[in-house]
Parts: C-alpha cells; structure tokens; sequence
C-alpha cells in the first residue's frame, strides 16, 4: 500500500467492521429471530466492505462506540452494488 492510498477503515469516525465466519451466522439469525433477507443491506462497493473482501452473501458486523450507548453492534448483509 502507497502512502498515497487512502484505507476507510484507519480513519477515527469510521467503526470496526468484521466478517461474521459462517458457522456463527446461524446462531445469530435464531437470536434476533431474523432471517438474512431481514437484515440491512451493504454493498460490495462500500470501502470497508470491499477492503475486507466480502463476498454477497456475507455478514459483516459493525461495532460502534458510542459515549451514551457504550458499544452497539450491527449487522448487515453483503449485497452486490
């Protein structure tokens, strides 16, 4: 990576984003009581997404600090854009 290369997820307002490993997606859909269709979408496109190289399908996780909140998790599923 260039210098020059700007990386979304190293900037301070943007929150983690992780990719839930899929033996794990099961047990969250039963949690929520939620189906895949149920979640939120997220593009292939959106910068973190494509740095973490998910795929459609995908699950991503974003943890979110908040000073009220404290850390909020959300979920989104990956979808081609």
């Amino acid at each position: 990576m260039s210098e020059e290369e700007f990386r979304a997820s190293r900037h301070l307002f943007v929150p983690k984003h992780e990719i839930v490993p899929p033996d794990e997606v099961q047990a969250l859909l039963t949690k929520y009581n939620a189906s895949l269709d149920q979640l939120p979408y997220i593009l292939t496109t959106d910068p973190n997404v494509s740095e973490l190289g998910a795929k459609p399908g995908d699950v991503i996780k974003i943890t979110r600090k908040s000073e009220t909140a404290g850390v909020t998790y959300y979920y989104r599923l990956v979808v081609e854009g």
